[in-house]
């Protein structure tokens, strides 16, 4: 490769900032609750999403309160980290979050992990969603 195609390389280069799934700002673009309803069409159907940005994909979990430390342990080996959101006598919502653009193949595949993961520990994986920077009246920290 020359020299000037490392310039061009370079300045077609964008920074994008790192994104932290507890940043200010953060605003719900896209959520996917309904198992009948594809994860492309929940995508295609939302307009606040921006494909080609990071997005913190947010899975929510209900697991056994004795289970989530084996479900954090899993879940840390893909970057995934496991915030307890609030119990109801042995059971536990968390929520797995991680930063990664998305796509539908990936969010699919995801979803499908994350059901088989709860499934496993004796708990649920009701659905996702998913932030990105912006305003949105269904924003959530």
């Amino acid at each position: 490769m020359g020299w000037l195609q490392r310039l061009r390389d370079l300045a077609g280069k964008r920074e994008i900032p790192a994104l932290e799934p507890d940043a200010p700002g953060l605003a719900v673009v896209v959520s996917a609750f309904d198992p009948a309803v594809a994860d492309s069409a929940v995508l295609a159907g939302s307009p606040a999403w921006v494909a080609a940005a990071p997005a913190v994909l947010v899975h929510h979990l209900v697991l056994p309160a004795g289970r989530v430390a084996e479900a954090a342990r899993v879940l840390a080996q893909d970057g995934y980290d496991l915030v307890e959101q609030s119990r109801d006598g042995d059971r536990v919502l968390a929520h797995a979050r991680r930063v990664q653009v998305l796509d539908a193949l990936h969010c699919a595949q995801e979803r499908s992990r994350m059901a088989g993961l709860a499934q496993r520990l004796g708990g649920d994986a009701p659905g996702w969603e998913a932030r990105q920077p912006g305003d949105s009246p269904t924003a959530s920290a």
